[in-house]
């Protein structure tokens, strides 16, 4: 009988005939008769196998007497026992595959493949797997009202329709039903939490807003590698660039600070946030990785931040000088005060 599940392969040994008790006679027989050393006369060779040939014959027919008292006794027990299922050891083959059975096998895997084509197809935010007519995977949008409820109100998202929506699965199964539309192509998720009234961001406040935006983010790399130890949280690369931010002496320590003192910083140790601001563009940068932020690139950084910081919105709006709805590295750059001259698509790491 064919396990389902188990690796298929070419049968590892060949199946006996021969009763156990029989062969493990005929394995020690065959022992003795082979391990005597030095040189062995033609004539004593004949004998010996005469002797084999005696043997194998004498095996054959016991394998097909009646059983013995002592042997029927150990049948029943073997019967009465509970078999033990031992698990296979890794890369072992746990079953023997007959030809005749090959086929059917591959005709099993095939038919769990096929219905759990969903299973490792993988579609954007508001969009769901399913199967069409011809089993093959496809993304639709996802009803809203298939979306689990939210726990509380930390779950709620604010569109920039200025509309609460109950969660992101809500929002984004909403944004997909307007694809195609003029009113889903403005739609984004602005921040996260309720909607609520956001004060105007004024020159004075938004020419504050990139100090602590990049001590914070030099802040968040030097906490990533602290507790990198092996959770792969940064790469090799990044290591031994946050390393010497974090071994530098003269590094400012998290902690509230004042403008004036963040801006003296900057100024005084303006190497060890140059990598920071370039980590944290390419962070963004994934969807796709083509060197510019698009607004959906840019809301896992803004959506947080939006309720906090009242010019998070104001701010990236003008970092994108030219108006085009995309952020170039050179952009995003200028907009944390990294020098023209220092900046290097090498550093996204």
């Amino acid at each position: 009988m064919l396990l389902r599940g188990a690796k298929l392969g070419r049968p590892t040994g060949n199946v006996s005939s021969v009763n156990w008790g029989g062969w493990q006679i005929f394995s020690g027989l065959r022992s003795l008769l082979t391990s005597r050393s030095g040189v062995v006369s033609v004539k004593l060779k004949i004998e010996k196998m005469r002797v084999w040939l005696l043997l194998v014959l004498c095996l054959a027919g016991s394998a097909t007497a009646a059983p013995t008292e002592e042997e029927e006794v150990f049948v029943e027990e073997l019967l009465t026992e509970e078999p033990v299922v031992e698990e296979p050891e890794v890369g072992a083959n746990p079953v023997q595959i007959e030809v005749g059975e090959f086929d059917e096998a591959i005709e099993i895997v095939e038919d769990d493949v096929v219905e759990n084509a969903c299973l490792d197809y993988h579609c954007k935010k508001g969009k769901v797997c399913e199967l069409d007519e011809s089993n093959t995977p496809m993304c639709v949008c996802q009803d809203a009202t298939s979306c689990p409820p939210a726990e509380g109100e930390f779950e709620h998202v604010c569109g920039t329709d200025n509309k609460t929506y109950d969660t992101s699965c809500h929002f984004f199964a909403t944004k997909c039903a307007l694809e195609g539309t003029k009113k889903g192509h403005k739609l984004h998720l602005d921040y996260v939490g309720p909607c609520k009234f956001i004060e105007p961001c004024v020159d004075a406040e938004l020419h504050e807003f990139p100090l602590r935006m990049r001590d914070w983010l030099k802040n968040v790399l030097v906490t990533l590698y602290e507790r990198d130890m092996d959770n792969n949280l940064l790469t090799e690369k990044q290591k031994l660039r946050v390393k010497k931010i974090y071994e530098n002496e003269k590094r400012l320590q998290a902690g509230e600070h004042s403008l004036d003192l963040l801006a003296h910083d900057f100024k005084k140790n303006y190497n060890m946030y140059i990598f920071p601001v370039h980590w944290q563009f390419g962070q963004l940068d994934q969807h796709p990785a083509d060197g510019y932020l698009t607004h959906s690139e840019l809301s896992p950084l803004r959506a947080p931040l939006i309720p906090m910081e009242h010019c998070t919105t104001r701010f990236f709006e003008e970092c994108d000088a030219d108006s085009d709805n995309y952020i170039a590295l050179e952009e995003w750059a200028a907009c944390f005060g990294v020098k023209e001259q220092d900046i290097d698509k090498e550093l996204i790491i």
